[in-house]
């Protein structure tokens, strides 16, 4: 059974778009489909919870093929809220000696993401947002994004169970313009837990309808009184290839200088804040 503390918990890691914290109540939030007043509430405090607290997190990249060798790659990121919504700044090194590459992921209904340069600013690059973080690996902007929780055109499909725990089902088609831009994402199925409203899933349908791709958050771990989400997947369906992305370290509530955040500067290193603030999660 997830911690009673796990609603709390997702709200102050702030791990949202990277996770899609949702902040809840610790009861059901409606009763079923009829409830859709309830249902659009849901989802607003959902899109709100995002970065509640600006966040400091330093993760694993893992590439995980079906067949070949594994890649590790590190990063790190910082978010918040600005007047637009959520906004996260990515840094992830390159491997093999590559330049780390920075990206600029901006959330809520007019999406955004930019991507550094040799100039040491950020060009914004929708075409980025379906590109994998790194080359070879599954993960991109998109999932971490998550832009589908603002799309008007948005159902619930009822309950299912997912790892063990009853959950309800948002179905999101794209808007007109996203669908044109990308006509390989169908529509996203999301899954938030019944009781405490937490993400648990997404499956991102092709054009043929058929699940694309996976995301699932795998583990939490307590650090203090908050629960970390730990590990997350992303999972090629066509080719069964996979991208882990696993938390190492985190701090919440901090400080971080707008500097970060600003396109024009993307391209020069962010500060991370002092290790005294940072806490270290053990595999």
């Amino acid at each position: 059974m997830l911690p009673s503390g796990l609603a709390r918990a997702f709200r102050a890691a702030g791990l949202s778009c990277l996770v899609g914290a949702l902040a809840a109540a610790g009861t059901r939030a409606w009763a079923g489909a009829q409830d859709s007043a309830a249902a659009a509430v849901l989802l607003e405090h959902f899109r709100r919870s995002v970065y509640a607290e600006p966040v400091y997190i330093e993760f694993d990249l893992r590439e995980m093929p079906r067949r070949g060798d594994e890649h590790l790659f590190h990063g790190r990121l910082w978010g918040t809220r600005n007047e637009r919504g959520p906004i996260a700044r990515l840094e992830i090194g390159g491997g093999k000696g590559a330049p780390a590459r920075a990206l600029l992921v901006q959330g809520g209904p007019d999406p955004a993401v930019w991507v550094s340069d040799a100039r040491g600013g950020g060009s914004r690059n929708e075409a980025a947002l379906l590109e994998p973080l790194v080359p070879g690996t599954e993960m991109t902007p998109f999932d971490l994004q998550m832009p589908y929780l603002y799309w008007l055109d948005v159902d619930f499909a009822g309950t299912a169970r997912i790892r063990g725990r009853p959950a309800d089902a948002y179905v999101f088609a794209p808007p007109a313009e996203f669908a044109a831009a990308a006509p390989g994402v169908k529509s996203v199925r999301a899954y938030l837990d019944t009781q405490y409203g937490a993400f648990m899933q997404a499956e991102v349908a092709g054009a043929d309808g058929r699940v694309a791709k996976t995301l699932s958050l795998l583990e939490l771990r307590k650090v203090g009184e908050r629960w970390i989400p730990r590990d997350l997947d992303v999972r090629n369906e066509a080719t069964r290839n996979k991208t882990r992305l696993s938390v190492t370290a985190v701090a919440v509530a901090i400080a971080i200088n707008p500097s970060a955040f600003d396109p024009t500067r993307l391209g020069m290193a962010a500060a991370p804040p002092a290790d005294a603030s940072l806490t270290r999660i053990a595999q």
